[in-house]
């Protein structure tokens, strides 16, 4: 397990409350940050993994803060960690530990969601835990009122509705016949795969990792079958992977990580943050890398990639479906709703963002995060707890 840093800083966003409970009986230690509620309450998921730190989850409600604004959402940024295997043998305890330490703040200061590690049988204990009101959880089986996003998959429809949007707005792509690679076949991976084949795009290249051991890639030039991948992988049930994409037969196999480099058009990280970095960045030779993961790309190799003449398609404008999906559901909504939603917002504000950078000179990633930062403030200057930041000098 990671050492934990407790001194997080703090700037005019937030965040508002930190909160580290445990429960030693139930072997179980979590986090919970509210970065910001200005804009409604805390939203965003709880991430289950043996090697989460508060530091991470720190991270991720800044991102659930900037998302939320950016997809226009009256929702406020959160994030959740419970340090555990989601494998192990006591999870349902864990879980139920986890939401009986935050019955205080759920789901009056934050609604629970499903990140890495969970699934919708997980927000259906949280519900049980909390006395069965529907609005504690979002992620939840559809007999209980859920939309089943993960299952349809509509995170990965939106960032490919984001793929196909810069493609009209640039003009010099198309995503029919586009190459892609992508970095993970877990929930999102996958959907991305299955919708960007759906517009006739070529995937190239699929990774991802099984457990603890290392992580594996494929590659054949000429596309990779994705619903034979799919099933290969995924099995029957399709609840979580269950062996690497090298069981796939008509393809190269590469060492992980590999297929970050390759010449294709898209590159879509979307399986863990931090992976393409100032030590990695001078190796990428895609033409559009579009963060469908959360923080894929440190800020230093965003501007480097900039510098190169690499478009950056910045995560929380792209991969929000999730968050539209996770609203729908809060306010009883459908999946139809949930997928229409997706669409349309993904697509304005992939636009807004383009139109804006060519408009300014600016990257797309400055100019997003000055889109949703102003819709906080807005609403942190609606409820009187905004304070200008002081200067210096």
């Amino acid at each position: 397990m990671q050492q934990t840093d407790y001194t997080l800083a703090q700037d005019e966003f937030g965040p508002e409350k930190i909160i580290i409970v445990g429960d030693p009986k139930a072997g179980m230690l979590g986090y919970l940050v509210i970065d910001n509620s200005a804009r409604g309450v805390g939203k965003g998921g709880v991430r289950m993994d043996k090697d989460v730190t508060l530091d991470d989850v720190r991270k991720l409600a800044r991102t659930m803060t900037l998302k939320s604004a950016m997809a226009d959402l009256p929702f406020g940024g959160a994030k959740g960690g419970i340090v555990a295997d989601p494998k192990d043998s006591k999870r349902e305890t864990i879980i139920r530990a986890y939401a009986r330490a935050l019955r205080h703040l759920i789901p009056g200061e934050y609604v629970f969601g499903l990140d890495m590690g969970l699934r919708e049988s997980d927000a259906a204990l949280v519900v049980d835990e909390l006395g069965n009101n529907r609005q504690v959880a979002t992620g939840k089986p559809a007999y209980l009122g859920g939309i089943p996003y993960d299952e349809e998959g509509i995170a990965g429809m939106g960032v490919v509705e984001a793929m196909d949007e810069y493609c009209q707005c640039s003009g010099n792509l198309k995503l029919q016949g586009a190459t892609v690679a992508i970095q993970g076949f877990g929930a999102m991976g996958r959907a991305v795969a299955r919708f960007a084949a759906s517009y006739g795009a070529r995937i190239v290249a699929v990774s991802n990792k099984i457990g603890d051991d290392e992580p594996l890639a494929i590659y054949n030039p000429g596309g990779i079958n994705i619903d034979q991948l799919t099933h290969l992988v995924w099995g029957k049930e399709q609840h979580t992977p269950q062996c690497s994409v090298a069981v796939y037969p008509d393809a190269q196999q590469l060492a992980g990580g590999e297929e970050l480099y390759l010449p294709v058009d898209f590159l879509v990280p979307a399986a863990a943050g931090n992976v393409i970095h100032m030590g990695n960045v001078d190796r990428i030779q895609a033409a559009v890398v579009v963060e469908a993961a959360n923080n894929p790309t440190t800020r230093e190799a965003q501007q480097t990639l900039e510098q190169h003449g690499v478009i950056c398609l910045p995560d929380f404008v792209v991969n929000s479906g999730g968050s539209i999906s996770a609203y729908v559901e809060y306010t009883n909504g459908t999946l139809e709703q949930a997928k229409e939603m997706t669409r349309q917002k993904v697509r304005y504000n992939t636009k807004l963002v383009l139109q804006q950078a060519q408009e300014t000179k600016r990257s797309l990633r400055d100019v997003a995060d000055q889109i949703a930062r102003e819709r906080v403030v807005t609403a942190m200057k609606a409820k009187g707890r905004w304070a200008e930041p002081s200067s210096s000098g």
